[in-house]
């Protein structure tokens, strides 16, 4: 499936870089600066994470290790909290876009950002035991994760450059980042130095990944403002996250790093005027 949704992707992007080719060749005055008009837009989504996206984010933020104790005490220890799980599959983005219009031809750059989601504590601390059957107590933190990122859009209009009602096909690639505070000071052993170990802190760690986005609005254009429903779907494959520079295993739950997302969202879009439209401003 996501290679079939890849595939029609990549067909779209080549049609309109065979249009815009097209209409190059045919028309000696394509391009002409003058026309160039930049844009701001905001929006809002409801993105949805597929299955692998949600496993792949609940094995991570409730990883569990050893616990190391502190002091002259050298034991590693033992335990779990019982955390509410990341049950659901939705969750709300925002977009800010920035970029510029000619004549049909649109690009910009798509910063999305979503909500911090949390799972709380349920207990300041745990107690955990190590092998001799000793009992200590560990902090336990909040279970959070969010993600933030830019992809380099490139559009369509497919009915004109100025129908009151437009489609923009569009596809893109940039980067997304995941970011992801742990239960607890867990130890991370170094896969490479036996014997070797880090310790998480409480703070974030990320991990950062290619993006490959794809959309289709539907805009209606009350010129300089446009109001657009957008929907779409985004790839994501991120890479191992490091804790204190030691990579922290997950695979051992057979989970891939997978963070594919559909999304569907209304966008409020401001289009400046262009040097050509000032011109004729002035003229009146």
């Amino acid at each position: 499936m996501k290679t079939k949704i890849a595939t029609l992707c990549m067909a779209v992007m080549f049609s309109i870089l065979t249009l815009a080719t097209h209409s190059s060749a045919a028309d000696p005055g394509f391009y002409d600066k003058d026309h160039i008009r930049g844009f701001i837009s905001f929006g809002a989504d409801l993105r949805g994470m597929m299955p692998g996206f949600k496993e792949y984010v609940n094995n991570t933020a409730f990883v569990t290790s050893a616990l190391k104790g502190s002091g002259a005490d050298t034991a590693f220890y033992y335990g779990a909290a019982k955390y509410k799980k990341f049950d659901s599959q939705f969750y709300p983005g925002l977009h800010f876009n920035v970029g510029a219009q000619y004549k049909q031809f649109m690009t910009w750059i798509n910063f999305n950002f979503m909500i911090t989601q949390t799972s709380e504590r349920p207990s300041k601390a745990m107690a955990a035991a190590d092998t001799s059957g000793n009992i200590a107590a560990f902090p336990l933190y909040d279970a959070r994760w969010f993600t933030y990122g830019a992809d380099w859009m490139f559009g369509w209009k497919l009915l004109g450059e100025e129908a009151f009602f437009n489609l923009i096909p569009a596809v893109g690639i940039g980067f997304n980042m995941m970011n992801i505070h742990f239960t607890s000071n867990w130890v991370v052993f170094s896969e490479t130095k036996k014997g070797e170990y880090s310790i998480l802190r409480d703070r974030y760690y990320s991990t950062i990944a290619a993006s490959f986005n794809a959309e289709l609005e539907a805009r209606l254009q009350f010129d300089p403002i446009s109001v657009g429903l957008y929907a779409g779907y985004r790839v994501v494959r991120y890479n191992e996250i490091e804790g204190e520079g030691s990579i922290i295993k997950i695979d051992a739950n057979g989970t891939d790093n997978d963070g594919d997302t559909w999304f569907v969202g209304l966008r409020v879009t401001w289009t400046f005027l262009s040097p050509w439209d000032k011109k004729q401003q002035d003229k009146i």
